[in-house]
């Protein structure tokens, strides 16, 4: 990846909960309709991210995120593609859950930091698009 080249951004509109869970917990429920989720499993705990429901009350729920992705396919060989973003989140303020799958990475940050997020990532010359209100 040149250094001067930023992948797009994409915003998208629904919102997120990101869920934990004992690491022996059965498979968690989630809604599999969800235009994005995600589980992952470690020796520690099971994480999940899935969009936001009011009626779920399992704890701990971290609920009100947004999801941005970068679109790509994105080849392996690219170096410091998420780094480059996560330092513009940082300079900017801005904590991020990050999630990277075989073709893109996914970064979510609260909704009430999407307008600075924005604006960061355009500052530093990344291409947006998608539904930013909500």
């Amino acid at each position: 990846m040149e250094s001067d080249e930023r992948p797009r951004i994409i915003v998208h509109r629904e919102r997120y909960a990101i869920h934990r869970y004992p690491p022996d917990a059965e498979w968690p429920p989630m809604d599999l309709q969800s235009p994005f989720y995600s589980v992952t499993r470690t020796p520690m705990e099971i994480s999940v991210v899935t969009r936001e429901d009011p009626t779920q009350a399992e704890q701990p729920c971290s609920p009100g995120w947004r999801a941005l992705s970068l679109v790509g396919p994105l080849p392996f060989e690219w170096v410091g593609i998420l780094a480059r973003i996560t330092r513009t989140l940082a300079d900017a303020q801005v904590s991020i859950f990050a999630i990277s799958t075989y073709d893109t990475d996914w970064f979510l940050v609260k909704a009430e930091a999407l307008p600075r997020t924005l604006s960061a990532l355009r500052a530093a010359g990344y291409a947006i698009s998608g539904t930013h209100h909500g």
